[in-house]
């Protein structure tokens, strides 16, 4: 267990490696009960988050889910977010716990119009069931056929015998699966009925390392690390040379010349290569180029690629 924006969380319960192959292959729980949700409501909902979001609200229909940022007035980004439209009024948006006081205060800044906000994540708890196998361990604990699910769409209903639950298909793993939001109180009673439910499918529950290693494989951004306040586009690479990249390493040319650093790197376990993310400068961009990565004062070959690394 590891403090993290001002809540415990489990970095491994069984290890890193394995639990990232049982979400890759079978089926994981993360509880991430800690990212924010406001409810944004009301005749001027939808302009005031087509205002602060950097995609198009409007192509949003219900039921749909959007991944998105939050621009600053610099380029820069203040949070990456998924807006949930559930009527052509309400809207769901789901931030980073890091962000949420931020989040809120920069949303309400613009928020001139009067639209209704309310900042339900102190009492919302959020599960992702994550995994080839997840459609089928949860099944059994509700009507809505989630195998037919389609990727970023959600919908309402009974879930573990609690009303009002929002099941996702939406996730931070390129595994397939499920994100499950409710009320704190059922949290417990939802946990257990999944692990029950999932029994025969293997299912585990799933730490932060893996969560890691999994959004780094399909190239998910994670905030403070890939993206902030001052960052907009990325590059990926992997490794040519044995090494891992890490957080902060530089980037070198052929002639040692620092020309960006890692903002993710590590040794993907599904692909059994280290492969990383990062900053350089625009002419060392290209698919193909040819970059060092500084290890120990080593120049260690790399190549630039497009995620996600995991096709």
């Amino acid at each position: 267990m590891v403090p993290f924006a001002g809540y415990n969380m489990p970095v491994q319960y069984a290890g890193i490696n394995a639990e990232h192959e049982t979400v890759r292959n079978g089926v994981g729980v993360f509880d991430v009960s800690h990212m924010g949700e406001f409810i944004v409501k009301g005749d001027h909902a939808l302009e005031l988050i087509q205002q602060v979001t950097s995609n198009d609200v409007a192509k949003l229909y219900d039921g749909k889910v959007q991944y998105s940022c939050l621009p600053n007035l610099d380029g820069g980004i203040v949070d990456d977010l998924l807006v949930y439209r559930i009527d052509d009024k309400t809207y769901m948006l789901v931030v980073n716990a890091s962000n949420i006081e931020k989040d809120w205060d920069w949303i309400s800044k613009f928020n001139t119009m009067g639209a209704d906000m309310k900042n339900i994540s102190d009492r919302t708890s959020l599960l992702a069931i994550q995994g080839p196998k997840a459609a089928a361990a949860l099944q059994s604990l509700t009507d809505i056929d989630l195998a037919s699910m389609e990727y970023y769409t959600f919908k309402k209903g009974v879930f573990a015998g609690i009303d009002n639950v929002v099941v996702s298909a939406t996730g931070y793993t390129g595994a397939g699966g499920f994100e499950i939001y409710f009320d704190n109180a059922n949290a417990e009673q939802i946990w257990n009925a999944i692990f029950e439910a999932g029994k025969s499918f293997g299912i585990k529950p799933i730490g932060l390392g893996a969560r890691d290693t999994l959004r780094l494989e399909m190239g998910f951004c994670l905030y403070g690390n890939d993206i902030d306040d001052t960052t907009s586009p990325l590059v990926g690479f992997e490794m040519i040379d044995r090494g891992i990249p890490r957080h902060d390493y530089e980037i070198v040319d052929a002639d040692g010349n620092k020309i960006g650093r890692v903002t993710s790197g590590t040794q993907s376990p599904s692909l059994q290569k280290a492969i990383g993310m990062g900053y350089v400068k625009t002419e060392f961009a290209k698919e193909g180029t040819e970059i060092y990565i500084s290890i120990r004062d080593n120049k260690i070959k790399a190549k630039v690629v497009k995620p996600p690394f995991a096709k």
